[in-house]
């Protein structure tokens, strides 16, 4: 069994502008979860760079306020301060190589082109921490990825999104306590 998990960093932008966009399923995933927590709220924490919340399980929730490219230095003074081994984090983004309603979970590796996990990697030295990817799908020319990634996706896209968000909750038991083999399986 692997180590349990500490922390996990959804990435997003802060903003009522962004709040809606397919960049920002990292911080829905983090909602879903409190909300299935059974509540509490974020807060402002200066010493992370974003809004900050503890589950009743005692894991941290981090939502950056530093934007998507600098999601590193959030996610880097978050673990500086509580003494978290990078290993013991999972990130949850959006992912563009996976269509909408896919979610997935991946134990390390490259940033894929994601600029918050590229500043994540170069912040941490490392690049062995967890990841669950959330598919918000390709719009197919490279040269509209970031137009992609900053506007709301379809109704249809969202309910895709919002179920792939349920099932990774399903496995989160799993995941928090090292069993990611398990929880792949169940997931994937």
């Amino acid at each position: 069994m692997e180590s349990s998990i500490l922390a996990i960093a959804g990435l997003g932008n802060p903003g009522s502008r962004y709040q809606d966009t397919r960049h920002n399923a990292g911080f829905w995933f983090l909602d879903a979860l409190l909300k299935a927590e059974g509540g509490g709220a974020f807060r402002p924490e200066k010493k992370v760079h974003g809004q900050l919340t503890k589950t009743t399980s005692g894991i941290w929730l981090l939502k950056p306020d530093t934007y998507m490219n600098h999601s590193g230095r959030s996610v880097a003074a978050l673990l500086r301060f509580y003494r978290i081994p990078p290993e013991r984090l999972l990130v949850v983004h959006d992912d563009l190589d996976l269509d909408s309603g896919i979610a997935k979970l991946k134990r390390s590796g490259g940033h894929g082109g994601h600029n918050g996990l590229r500043d994540i990697i170069a912040q941490l030295g490392s690049k062995d921490f967890k990841r669950l990817r959330l598919g918000v799908g390709h719009p197919g020319q490279r040269q509209q990825v970031v137009d992609h990634v900053l506007k709301r996706p379809s109704l249809s896209e969202s309910r895709d999104i919002e179920h792939a968000i349920e099932r990774s909750l399903q496995v989160m038991d799993k995941v928090l306590k090292g069993e990611f083999d398990a929880a792949m399986n169940q997931l994937h």
